[in-house]
């Protein structure tokens, strides 16, 4: 770079030489200075209005083009999310046969304090616990007080909690957005929906996970969002289960039991279309599992899936199914009744005596236990157990519910010929009614096994699922209905829907051992209708239910169960679309032999 003098000094020096004023050119180089700033300064302002001027150009252009895109783009309303945590996840909806909502999901708000930022912690301490009675204002003052800059207080709340919260006027405390599980149908169904709680959490959100029930089971479909938010449809009848619910609940007080359950069934599918255990509970506020004491008293147990109890005589049909299957015996078969029947040191009782002979159709209408015994005992154990396996009678019942994994059936330690025996009535063997149900519902459909299910898109069973022949089946559904019209469940006639079915009273065995109670039962029916195309299972169970009505507590199926039954399929019938027959019953008519 090549530095300008300020003052020419070359031209200064012959100036004075020639007499010229040195000042004169000295202003005149400084003149031509200025000239040569000012003209680049005006560049460089110039250069500064056209940058200005492309910088305003490209905004304008942007927003007119954005003013555009709104003018030409129709309308949408907005969608609340939650953007500040990675675990917030938007939990896909659980929905009856037809779309009901039985699950879904509320964006709530928890509550949380910053301590250091209060302004009067007294106030809000006592502000707080008027708000949450379930909070000691004691309690909070310690947490406000200590050394902690974070106290979580509540990890959900009403939007009512939250307003009261926030007229506290309180700086320190703070909301964060929640996504809560809502069940809007409070106890209904709750012991299939089960519930959820929360996983992984922080301020801004929580995930939440399935704890129990199909929540748990699905609790992977319900949280991935691949599925687009697609809902869970069970094969729950919503009007149905709730109907089964007000009446199972009404039988239970009238007969003064314990507890009970039922199971609703599709003959031909094994689709459950309800299923309800008493006493119940509300999923919104599940309670927490008892830490003593017997599980079975805990609202939380399944009765109707996890309860594995001695069915009674229920299980007859099954002795007389498979004599029939194999050519042993028919409807009309004469079976040696005379008692008692002895074995060893037991001694085997009808509750009547029925004479020295019955057919196997009054065996079952009419409920001996030493008919049954004794036809069991003509085929063997082998054979009784192989029957009951291909039943699905000693297995746990696939349902999609985590609580039926471990719902196998209690079964005789050695299968010795008394078992044999007992296990033809129902005793020394324990299920679940669920059990009970899908077995029934092989036998009366056709002779096609059924497996239990709580979704809408199960398969259906094939002819490779052949438990009986159609003949057999046809035979099954003429007992049950004459158990019905003249025998043990006669109660359980329901004009108008041809109700065929079986009572079983089982005594209660004491949970210490060392037998059974003489006063305390477990009194079930399972029945079905209409018998001559069974469309629908029912199994109705009492956990010691005494009806008191009569001069002296009658506690058996009869009397207990059965009613309760019959009135469950007056209220349900109507709402799955059936229309009574009341034409007259042609004459009974057994299938070919």
């Amino acid at each position: 770079m090549i530095r300008r003098p300020l003052r020419p000094l070359a031209r200064i020096l012959r100036a004075r030489v020639t007499g010229e004023d040195p000042d004169k050119i000295e202003a005149e180089a400084r003149a031509a200075r200025m000239r040569g700033k000012r003209a680049a300064e005006k560049r460089r302002a110039e250069n500064r209005l056209w940058l200005l001027s492309a910088v305003f150009l490209a905004a304008f252009v942007a927003v007119g083009g954005k003013m555009f895109v709104l003018a030409t783009t129709e309308a949408v309303e907005p969608v609340a999310s939650v953007n500040a945590s990675p675990i917030v996840n938007q939990r896909a909806d659980i929905v009856d046969r037809h779309g009901a909502i039985l699950a879904t999901n509320l964006i709530t708000a928890s509550l949380f304090a910053h301590p250091q930022d209060m302004i009067d912690r007294v106030a809000a301490a006592e502000g707080l616990a008027q708000i949450f009675p379930e909070l000691n204002a004691e309690t909070l003052l310690r947490q406000f007080s200590g050394p902690r800059k974070f106290v979580w207080i509540r990890r959900k709340m009403s939007p009512e909690q939250q307003q009261a919260v926030y007229d506290l006027g309180e700086p320190g405390l703070q909301f964060g957005p929640r996504e809560l599980r809502l069940y809007p149908n409070g106890s209904f169904a709750a012991h299939i929906l089960g519930g959820t709680g929360f996983g992984r959490e922080g301020v801004h959100a929580a995930e939440v996970i399935g704890t129990a029930g199909v929540e748990l089971t699905f609790d992977s479909y319900l949280r991935d969002p691949a599925n687009a938010g697609a809902p869970l449809q069970l094969s729950i009848d919503m009007p149905v289960q709730a109907a089964l619910e007000q009446v199972l609940a009404g039988g239970m007080m009238l007969m003064n039991a314990k507890a009970a359950s039922a199971v609703l069934m599709e003959a031909d599918t094994g689709r459950i279309v309800a299923m309800a255990s008493l006493p119940d509970f509300d999923p919104n506020h599940r309670p927490l599992p008892p830490v003593s004491g017997d599980p079975a008293d805990s609202p939380l147990f399944n009765r109707a899936a996890q309860g594995r109890y001695e069915l009674g005589s229920t299980f007859k049909i099954f002795t007389a199914a498979q004599a029939m299957e194999a050519g042993i015996a028919n409807p009309t078969t004469m079976i040696d009744t005379s008692g008692p029947l002895v074995w060893g040191r037991y001694r085997i009782r009808d509750f009547h005596n029925y004479g020295a002979q019955l057919s196997l159709m009054d065996v079952i209408v009419k409920s001996s236990n030493i008919g049954s015994a004794r036809l069991a005992v003509s085929m063997g154990a082998e054979t009784q157990q192989e029957f009951l396996g291909r039943l699905g009678m000693l297995e746990a019942i696939p349902l999609e519910l985590p609580e039926s994994v471990r719902s196998t059936p209690t079964t005789p330690r050695r299968w010795s010929e008394i078992s044999t025996m007992t296990v033809s009535y129902g005793h020394g063997i324990a299920a679940t009614p669920v059990h009970l149900a899908s077995a029934y519902a092989s036998l009366i459909n056709g002779g096609l096994r059924v497996r239990p299910s709580l979704l809408l898109s199960s398969p259906l069973p094939t002819e490779a699922d052949r438990i009986v022949s159609p003949e057999t089946s046809a035979n099954v559904r003429e007992m049950l209905r004459n158990v019905v019209v003249r025998g043990t469940a006669s109660l359980g006639d329901v004009e108008g829907y041809e109700v065929g079915g079986k009572t079983g009273t089982a005594d209660k065995p004491i949970p210490t051992g060392g037998g059974y109670y003489e006063d305390r039962v477990i009194a079930t029916f399972a029945g079905a209708f209409p018998m001559s195309d069974p469309r629908y299972v029912l199994v109705v169970t009492l956990d010691e239910p005494e009806d008191t009505t009569g001069t002296e507590p009658r506690r058996t199926a009869g009397w207990t169960s059965v009613p309760v039954a019959a009135e469950i399929i007056r209220r349900i019938a109507p709402l799955m679309g059936m229309h009574p027959n009341y034409a007259e019953q042609a004459p009974l008519v057994l299938a070919s032999q």
